[in-house]
């Protein structure tokens, strides 16, 4: 009976890594380096896939990270290794040196101003390792899959999977500045596949948590994953119209994160982004606003420092549909002569306003148009915010979902999408950092036959 490997000495990990990191900047500024940052991480996890019954897969993982970067003046320098050993260590610092020797100097290189570092740690209730063992996570995967094959309709299962994971990390800097961080996520999937006289539809159903105690039940997954896959029986193509278009949450996560690319710092400084200068300007709805919560705790996004060690803040994205930030770490913002947002490394947890209106109630506020519950393709510019994606979904007629439609392709302009957001849903995808309803958008085109 194999359990998941529980980093039970976590602390002890977390101690040992931090001391690592602090003699390895160390021994780089021995080595000339005038500044010197090291991320260093443990991560333990345990995968099973099961399939018609049968385990396909059990895989243990342990895997190590250690990266230092330095800096001699503005010149910088990076090298990284798997093998936390000396002589790795050792190799990894001379590298970083000899790197940092022959590059140009940038006027923006260099660590985060050390006035900007984390100096309280609050426990964000990251931590919670799930004590399952290889038979448990067999019977566990089994169980899903079974309560979706016992669906009527569903004639095969591409297979579900459990996994335990857990993540430590280290990340110091020659500021003096040494922050430890834990947190686990476990996550729980089942595929499945139906089929008619029309063809075969697959669809899918997950859940993810930091805390295990915190799944929904497994029987009520794998019956969610059967439903979402028989309702896509009998799909049909649309001829091209204009009309409006429901974005499930899941799917709205994903034109926030057009939004965040277009307001992070890289798309910003190299100006590529359709919203360069947009700070202080309206980029959606006035009743629309966004935040940034990055110490709620259990959070998927949760933490109290960035990957430079600056401090998180609560902080807002968009107000009253007006842009009040960008999303910068010390680099870009640098670049752009402005301040760290706390965001080296990405966002944290962003909570979207929401309207009042369940699920039934915005397909009641679409009226006649297209439930779009999944996309696919790249064709998304952030340069211009044209948006042009394949789709699949549902026609919607008078409020009640009439068919299953697919093999259409929706395009419009982010900035007229963001623009003419109707309403967001009360319906939250808890699943993610990013936690927002369905969201509604005026019109769109859609091509099909």
């Amino acid at each position: 009976m194999s359990h998941v490997s529980t980093l039970d000495t976590s602390q002890n990990d977390l101690d040992r890594l931090a001391q690592l990191a602090e003699d390895t900047i160390r021994r780089a500024k021995a080595a000339g380096a005038s500044q010197a940052e090291v991320s260093a991480s443990i991560d333990v996890g345990l995968n099973v896939n099961v399939r018609l019954g049968e385990v396909e897969t059990v895989e243990h993982t342990r895997d190590r990270g250690f990266a230092l970067t330095v800096y001699f003046g503005q010149r910088k320098g990076s090298a990284s290794t798997a093998d936390l050993q000396p002589e790795s260590i050792q190799a990894t610092i001379e590298q970083a040196c000899a790197i940092a020797r022959f590059t140009e100097e940038d006027p923006a290189a260099g660590l985060a101003d050390a006035e900007r570092m984390a100096t309280d740690f609050p426990d964000l209730d990251l931590w919670h390792p799930w004590d399952v063992d290889v038979d448990r996570a067999i019977d566990l995967g089994r169980a899903i899959e079974d309560a979706g094959r016992a669906v009527q309709g569903i004639t095969n299962s591409d297979g579900s999977s459990v996994n335990a994971g857990q993540s430590l990390s280290v990340y110091a800097n020659s500021h003096g500045f040494i922050g430890r961080e834990r947190g686990t996520r476990h996550s729980l999937s089942v595929a499945l596949i139906a089929g008619d006289d029309e063809g075969m539809q697959r669809d899918y159903w997950y859940d993810t948590v930091r805390d295990a105690n915190d799944f929904m039940d497994a029987g009520e997954l794998g019956r969610m994953a059967a439903e979402r896959t028989l309702s896509r029986l009998g799909a049909r193509r649309l001829g091209t119209r204009q009309a409006p278009v429901l974005f499930t949450p899941d799917v709205s996560r994903s034109l926030l994160g057009h939004l965040l690319g277009a307001v992070s710092g890289g798309s910003l400084y190299r100006r590529s982004s359709f919203l360069v200068d947009h700070v202080g300007k309206p980029i959606l709805p006035s009743w629309f606003r966004l935040d940034e919560k990055p110490r709620v705790p259990r959070g998927l996004g949760s933490s109290v420092f960035d990957a430079e060690g600056v401090a998180t803040v609560e902080s807002p994205l968009v107000v009253d549909g007006v842009l009040a930030r960008y999303v910068l770490g010390s680099y870009s913002a640098r670049k752009l002569g402005l301040t760290s947002t706390g965001n080296a490394g990405g966002i944290h947890n962003l909570y979207v306003r929401t309207g009042d209106d369940d699920f039934a109630g915005m397909l009641r506020k679409l009226g006649t148009g297209l439930l779009v519950t999944e996309v696919m393709g790249q064709g998304v510019s952030i340069v211009t915010g044209d948006y042009s994606r394949g789709a699949s979904g549902f026609w919607v007629e008078n409020g009640q979902i009439a068919y299953p439609v697919e093999e259409i392709t929706i395009a419009a302009n982010l900035r007229d999408m963001y623009a003419n957001l109707v309403a967001v849903g009360a319906d939250v995808d808890r699943r993610s950092h990013v936690l927002t309803g369905s969201w509604l958008i005026e019109t769109m085109t859609i091509a099909g036959e």
